[in-house]
């Protein structure tokens, strides 16, 4: 039961990372194509936008019926800003540098940078760190 717990908490997380990623890579796309920003700048606005509809589905859906959470709604908030600036850092700086090291297209580089940072990064944080339920934190 508790692995089928884990697993379904993992694929409402996966779900909700994906409604910020396309928010997320649709705005760094109209930024950059549209407006002709550069990728890095619509990478940190797109970035920012995708990371609020990341959280609030985070926070009131995958990891709602976890048994409490081991932070009050602001300390997640705050927690959750620093995990989507590392984020917003990685994927700038490991799209800028697949870009410039072997010329792959921003949008190619983006989506392999935001596979690594998305597993790699933003799960184990968000699960472990930001919306970590009290009974995990007793359990340490």
């Amino acid at each position: 039961m508790k692995k089928r717990k884990s697993i379904i908490i993992f694929l409402k997380a996966q779900l909700s990372a994906f409604s910020g990623g396309i928010t997320d890579y649709a705005l760094m796309i109209f930024l950059t194509e549209i407006l002709h920003l550069h990728f890095v700048f619509s990478i940190l606005i797109s970035g920012t936008v995708g990371g609020i509809v990341n959280f609030s589905l985070n926070r009131l859906w995958a990891f709602k019926n976890q048994s409490g959470y081991s932070a009050t709604p602001q300390q997640q908030l705050t927690r959750f800003v620093g995990v989507v600036l590392g984020s917003i850092s990685l994927k700038s700086a490991g799209t800028y540098l697949l870009h410039r090291t072997i010329n792959l297209d921003y949008r190619i580089g983006r989506l392999l940078i935001d596979s690594i940072v998305s597993y790699g990064f933003n799960y184990p944080l968000m699960k472990h760190w930001v919306f970590r339920s009290s009974k995990a934190v007793q359990s340490h």
